[in-house]
């Protein structure tokens, strides 16, 4: 195979071999992407609906979960079908979409998880501004700069990463098309070149990554200097959801991909991949309603409009 033109489709990873474990494999990822589906598509609904939900936060919360649900879909809906029908086949336009909606959601994610560490330090450092710095046509300018962040990412790096020619058949150690696993399949030295737009990308990431520290830092400091009790309480409520979904979205997908390769073997890659790309599109719902009074109310009205609509 003289490059990636020479084939039409790549052979994923698969789970397990026996029917039997596929098919529990099957149910368990359909439950949690019906998990991920319900929970995003609750929070959607309410924030949408709820006008008391209609501020900056409840606003790039929406813009989350939008952006969970791209993720997942990504992802676990063509394992399920590989799961059901017993094969591990993937296009090879299927792939390219694969990576292309995979880095613009994951990347777009990140963005937007940066955006919402600023709009904590400003709630809580700030709150006599943050009326006029956090207005509507800020928060829409922001989102829309995440969104856009990641699909420039995606274009850039998909366009290169398939553009390389790939000599070294087309199976790949993973259950989705990552890009590294793609760029284990080069035959050329032009794998180099995208493996240098990763690190450029990864030093961006990482100059995100630093800015949610330190707003953080300051965050908690501001928190401990508050007088009242309930007042400390009320700004850690704000905080900590946030806090959690960033600590699950980069712990994850830093072990994934930083981990020594003393212990890295296919099975735990697998298993890694199912934890930064599956797990928190799921959790995050959970994690922003379960201590989230506004959100909880919004739900209940929510509910018992449903129920009105059907007596």
């Amino acid at each position: 195979m003289s490059n990636g033109s020479s084939f039409n489709e790549f052979h994923l990873q698969a789970f397990a071999n026996t029917r039997d474990l596929q098919l529990l494999h099957f149910s368990l990822f359909l439950g949690i992407y019906l998990a991920a589906l319900l929970g995003n598509g609750l929070i959607i609904t309410a924030v949408a609906c709820d006008h008391h939900l209609h501020t900056p936060m409840y606003f790039f919360l929406l813009n989350l979960s939008l952006l969970d649900l791209g993720t997942i879909s990504t992802t676990v809906p063509k394992c399920m079908a590989n799961f059901l029908w017993d094969t591990r086949v993937i296009s090879y336009s299927g792939c390219a979409a694969q990576v292309f909606f995979f880095v613009f959601f994951m990347l777009a994610e990140y963005s937007l998880l940066t955006v919402m560490a600023y709009d904590r330090y400003i709630a809580i450092c700030r709150p006599l501004h943050y009326g006029t710095i956090m207005d509507s046509r800020a928060c829409v300018k922001m989102a829309a700069a995440a969104w856009a962040s990641g699909f420039l990412y995606a274009l850039l790096h998909t366009a290169n990463t398939f553009s390389i020619p790939l000599c070294q058949g087309n199976t790949m150690d993973q259950f989705f098309c990552e890009i590294p696993q793609i760029l284990k399949l080069s035959c050329s030295d032009d794998y180099l070149r995208e493996a240098g737009l990763l690190v450029v990308s990864a030093c961006l990431d990482f100059g995100c990554f630093i800015f949610i520290v330190v707003s953080y830092v300051q965050i908690f400091t501001a928190v401990l200097r508050i007088p009242s009790e309930q007042g400390r309480h009320k700004a850690f409520s704000m905080c900590l959801p946030h806090l959690a979904v960033v600590s699950l979205f980069i712990s994850t997908a830093l072990f994934a991909y930083l981990k020594p390769p003393s212990i890295s073997s296919p099975a735990l890659d697998l298993v890694m991949a199912v934890l930064y790309s599956v797990v928190p599109p799921a959790v995050n719902p959970i994690i922003y309603s379960m201590r989230n009074k506004e959100i909880k109310e919004a739900l209940r009205k929510l509910v018992q409009w449903v129920q009105s609509q059907h007596q």
